[in-house]
Parts: structure tokens; sequence; C-alpha cells
């Protein structure tokens, strides 16, 4: 958990960005995980400085050379600001050498194509390296949860309906996901990787006896994650959060996911999670022409649930959040990828989410759709639930609240074959296959839910003719009573 001393260190390095003229969210975050990375390369290399030194042996594949020792962050960072900016600046100082480092400072370092310099003054540069020194960032919990306070602060949605997913969201699809030890994990739309660092640290807080094993621990480091996302700021961003989380190289694939030169995408994954771009339209000659076959359409919404049957392996799992038009849309493809899902696969759970879980971004309603891809059907039921609060208001501010369903998801997910026994009045309950089916594939809790109306108990027409009378008479007495005080 972060700390109320590491928390005031971000807010006052924020304050300096916004103050030192960089308005933009995104940007102080870019610039602000540039000198991170900085740090990070020295701090690397005082390691394997101390290690050689130990032992008494050379300096093996150094990160940097002897020539090179001004572009430390051990050494600028006691430069003057003037100094230090110069070095920032000028050709092959510290900022190509970053961009330059190449596989010497892992997965980061090679989405660094487009990086750009942006803090405006030596000032300003000086008094955030200054500050992001005196955090104290020595294990993985406190780097990965500094990240996180850090994306956290950032209130802007991206371009093409894409924006943040709420943390506890994201923790909640991946508890009932439950990632297996094998499982390889994919986002096609990954953002920040808010779902790939969240399925790690499942693992890190419930299954920490698998990393005793050397073979898990390998596929842990390199195979067990992958994330697709075509903006490059994004693509940096996550890459960062990643390692900040202790996941050193996951495969990053900087694309756009429905593309024809994402087509190799295809029957790898045994996990997927995501939260793909709602708002969106495509032309049908750049989509991979594989997706077009399970939906045509040019709605990126339905596309990537295309994307997801492609990219998954059979007895894959998926847990991806939709917008609401996906539940009940009446055209020709939305009806075709439900249908898919029901008929073809095994659809196991609409959570109906309400519309504030993602203000102060936008007001949708959404849901999470769960389902096992079998290419052979296999939907019995299908569980649904209707989530009304998240702990956190649906207004803008998102103040916490003691409402909260996500307890109650996990609970009663857990112990699905209890569910049989509730009645559709209730929170939750099972819809079977032949219903859905007859009901045109709707996939809308309010098709199946069952309102409960409470028998109200009205005086009869006399009763409320007599108190009608008794009023009018007593607002005539006030009158006459008005009327002798006037004189």
């Amino acid at each position: 958990m972060i700390t109320g001393e590491i928390k005031s260190q971000i807010d006052k390095i924020w304050t300096d960005f916004w103050t030192g003229g960089i308005a933009n969210p995104l940007t102080v975050i870019e610039q602000f995980t540039y000198l991170l990375f900085i740090r990070r390369l020295d701090e690397i290399q005082l390691l394997k400085e101390k290690k050689a030194n130990l032992v008494g042996v050379p300096l093996k594949d150094p990160i940097y050379t002897d020539e090179q020792k001004e572009l430390r962050w051990s050494s600028f960072k006691n430069a003057d600001p003037e100094v230090m900016y110069h070095l920032f600046q000028k050709e092959n100082g510290v900022f190509d050498f970053m961009k330059n480092v190449g596989a010497k400072g892992s997965v980061f370092a090679g989405f660094m194509k487009g990086a750009t310099f942006m803090i405006p003054t030596p000032r300003l540069l000086d008094m955030v390296v200054q500050q992001i020194d005196k955090i104290k960032m020595e294990d993985r919990d406190t780097k990965g949860d500094l990240y996180e306070y850090l994306l956290s602060k950032t209130a802007t949605a991206g371009t093409n309906g894409q924006f943040r997913t709420p943390r506890h969201i994201i923790k909640m699809m991946v508890e009932m996901m439950q990632p297996k030890q094998d499982d390889t994990i994919c986002d096609p739309a990954c953002g920040t990787a808010g779902f790939l660092v969240a399925a790690g640290e499942y693992i890190h807080e419930n299954h920490k006896d698998w990393f005793n094993d050397a073979a898990f621990r390998e596929h842990y480091n390199n195979g067990m994650f992958t994330g697709s996302e075509f903006d490059a700021t994004m693509m940096r961003i996550a890459a960062m959060n990643l390692q900040l989380h202790g996941i050193e190289t996951p495969t990053l694939i900087s694309k756009d996911a429905l593309s024809e030169a994402n087509a190799d995408m295809d029957d790898q994954f045994t996990l997927i999670l995501a939260n793909p771009p709602f708002k969106g339209s495509l032309d049908y000659d750049s989509v991979e022409s594989s997706i077009l076959k399970k939906v045509k359409t040019k709605k990126t919404e339905l596309l990537f649930l295309g994307l997801m049957l492609r990219a998954l392996k059979t007895g894959g799992r998926c847990a991806v959040i939709v917008p609401d038009g996906v539940l009940f849309g009446s055209s020709k493809a939305h009806k075709q990828i439900r249908q898919e899902l029901v008929e073809g696969q095994r659809l196991q759970a609409v959570i109906s989410m309400p519309s504030g879980v993602f203000k102060p971004y936008a007001g949708v309603s959404t849901a999470v759709l769960i389902f096992t891809k079998t290419n052979s059907g296999g939907t019995d039921k299908v569980w649904f639930y209707d989530m009304r609060a998240d702990g956190l208001s649906l207004d803008d501010k998102r103040n916490p609240i003691k409402e909260n369903d996500i307890p109650d998801i996990l609970k009663r997910w857990s112990e699905l074959e209890n569910e049989a026994k509730r009645e559709r009045t209730e929170r939750s309950f099972l819809v079977p296959f032949a219903e859905i089916k007859a009901n045109d594939w709707d996939l809308s809790i309010n098709r199946y839910k069952e309102i409960e109306h409470e028998e109200v108990q009205f005086d009869s027409p006399l009763e409320i003719m007599v108190e009608l009378r008794q009023l009018d008479a007593e607002r005539a007495d006030a009158l006459k009573k008005l009327e002798e005080l006037l004189g």
C-alpha cells in the first residue's frame, strides 16, 4: 500500500509539472516515466558494479561506459540546473542515451521511437529530478503502487472511446477469472496495462509458492503476459507500469489489434482480460479478414469480440467489458456476435454495471461478459448479476460509499451451484439457453429480471373528499383571521 509520504511526494512532483507549464496529464506521466527509467538504468548499473566489486571481477555488460559517467542519474542529479538541462538536451546526451539504450534497458527501451523531451526549463527539470531522487523505490510493491497512484491522477479520456478502467473493476474481473499457473494472458487493447498488472498482482498475492518453481519464474517473466496497443505513448507507459510491478519482459505488440498486421494473433492465449475501445468505426478493408468472418461490422466493440474469439485457444477464457448496446443491439452484427457467444461458445456470465462506473471519463452503461471458447457450444445457463453499486458514488466525484456489490458478486460467482435457487426478482439469477435463444439472443438483464411490485393501500375516494373539505375549511379560516389582522 502506498504511504502518505510517497503520495505527498508524487503530488508535489505533479504540482511542479503543472506550475512549470506542462498541463496535459498524459504528458506529465510520460515525462515522469522517462525520468524514472533514467534513474532505473543507473540503479541497474550500480547493482552490477557492486556485484563485480564483491567478487573482484571486471564489470560485465555495463549500461554506461566510463566516458558516459556524466549521463548517469547519480552524477547529473548533483549538477547545476543549467548544466543538467544541457546534458539532457545535447546530442548524445541523457535523453538520447535513454532512447538508444536498446535491449540493455529491457522492454521499455524498445518503444522509445517518437519519445520527446518536453520539460521546458532547467528549473523545472532540477525540481522534478530532486523530488524523484527522494522517493524510496527499493521493492516491487512500492514501485508498482507509486506508478498506479501516478496513473490515477489523470482524468482525461483518450481518443476513440479509450479511458482508464477503474482498478477495483479490473481486480474484480481478475479475481473472477483466477489466473492459472500455465496461463498465457493477453489484453489486446492494453492501454496502460492495468489488466496485465492486476493479473500479476493476483498471482503474487495468492500463489507466492509458484515462484519457487524455476520453470514458472521463466514463464512469468517471459511468456505469460502479452499486450497490444496502437498508441505509442500508452505503450511506453504500459511497459514502465509492467516493469515497475516486476514483470520485466512481457510481450508488447505495437500494432492496431484489428488490422491485417496483427493477423498472427490466432489461437494463442488461454486468458483474455480487456476493456476495448467503445466508440469507433473502421472501414472493412482496414480490418483483418478472419475477424469479419466472425462478425461483419464496422463497430470496434463488436470487432474486438471477434478478435478475442480468434486469439483464444480452444478452452481459453475471457472477461471483457462491453457497452450495453452489445447486449441488446438489434443490428445483424449485434445479433450475430451474441449468437456466436451463446450458441457457438460457452457464455457463462453477464454482469450489468451502473452507468457511473466510468465517471468522470464517461457515463456509458457497461457490462462484463465472461465466456469460454469451445467452438462447439456448451452454454447451458447464463448467470446474470445486476450490479447497482461499486463502493464509490456514481457521480463525477466518485467518493467512497458503503454500498458495494463487488464482494457479493465474487461470493456468488464462487458458489454458482447455489444460484439455481434464486428467483428472477433477486440481484442475480440463472437464465437457460433456450430462453435466451427465444429472445433473439438478447443479453440485457432487464429482459429476464422480474420486478416485484409492492401493493400500496390508498384511502377511498370518500375519505379523500372528507380530507379535502377539512383542508378547505382550514384555509378559509386562516384567510378570515388574516383579514381581521389587516383591519
